[in-house]
């Protein structure tokens, strides 16, 4: 039976996939289901609830903090993302070249992303301080301002200040994914563009471009993952304020769920970003199919 079990393929893979599914089943099927059940009921801390339809998400729908952590989430993943990615892509070339102490720079462009989100944010914070805040004293130093910036007390300036934050935090990802995929462009295209006459604008456009999208859309996908569930810095640094001008669906959901005990009305916040984060996906997903027909296979 065993001798049997084992020369067959098919129950030996699934043998095989069988732990991993569980994991996958219980620590984000099983929540991720749970979740979304909530979000139809009226479940507060400490009391199961019940059902009551779409009233969670039609009162959001109205409800103006609602409409803005919406606002605040498109803004901060589409600035942050598309920063990230030139940001990325201008440092993914540099160090692509033939630099001196070169890989001393590649480890240290990882730094930032290596080091817990937690800490990063503290040191924002510390960086942003209305009193304390070492860009003010630098710039009332050199005499460009004549009081300290208070960055994370005006809505706009809170705003830039955070997405500054996560743009420093995840170009390493960015830097490092995109130029893994150059090292996979073979030297020989340049070499005959080069032979062509072809600048290094049109090198860039015409081969390195083309050959890195399926890259490009992999990493931007996470990228928007990322940006768009982010709760780490957000909470640290501004917890949601000022006048909620930084409240992400994610730090709302969590301030709704657990310290306003609206176990429902969290659930049903965290449930419609899942359309978004769908999007993203598809995303990626026409990037590999682009991947596909840059090889040769059928579309």
């Amino acid at each position: 039976m065993l001798e049997r079990f084992q020369s067959n393929r098919h129950a030996l893979g699934f043998a095989f996939m069988l732990p991993a599914a569980i994991l996958l089943i219980g620590l984000l099927a099983y929540p991720l289901g749970l979740g979304t059940w909530l979000g139809f009921t009226d479940a507060k801390i400490g009391r199961a609830g019940s059902w009551i339809g779409i009233e969670n998400f039609t009162y959001l729908i109205t409800d103006s903090v609602f409409q803005l952590s919406v606002f605040n989430t498109l803004f901060y993943t589409i600035v942050a993302s598309i920063a990230k990615f030139l940001l990325g892509l201008w440092l993914a070339l540099i160090l692509n070249k033939n630099l001196p102490f070169q890989s001393f720079f590649r480890a240290v462009v990882l730094l930032p992303w290596i080091v817990p989100t937690a800490l990063s944010a503290i040191a924002f914070w510390w960086i942003y301080d209305s009193q304390f805040s070492v860009v003010s004293w630098a710039l009332v130093k050199m005499g460009l301002i004549d009081t300290y910036i208070d960055f994370l007390g005006e809505p706009w300036l809170a705003r830039m200040s955070v997405i500054i934050a996560n743009v420093w935090r995840g170009i390493p990802f960015v830097a490092i994914s995109l130029l893994a995929g150059l090292q996979t462009i073979s030297p020989s295209y340049y070499e005959a563009a080069s032979i062509d006459g072809a600048t290094p604008w049109q090198q860039f456009r015409f081969i390195t471009l083309p050959l890195l999208t399926p890259i490009i859309a992999v990493v931007m996908t996470f990228s928007v993952l990322f940006t768009f569930t982010d709760f780490q810095l957000i909470y640290v640094l501004t917890r949601g304020g000022p006048l909620n001008a930084t409240h992400l669906m994610a730090t709302l959901a969590f301030q709704r769920a657990i310290p306003g005990g609206s176990m429902g009305e969290g659930a049903a916040i965290a449930t419609m970003m899942v359309p978004l984060l769908l999007a993203a996906i598809m995303f990626s997903y026409f990037g590999l199919q682009r991947r596909a027909w840059q090889q040769g296979a059928d579309k």
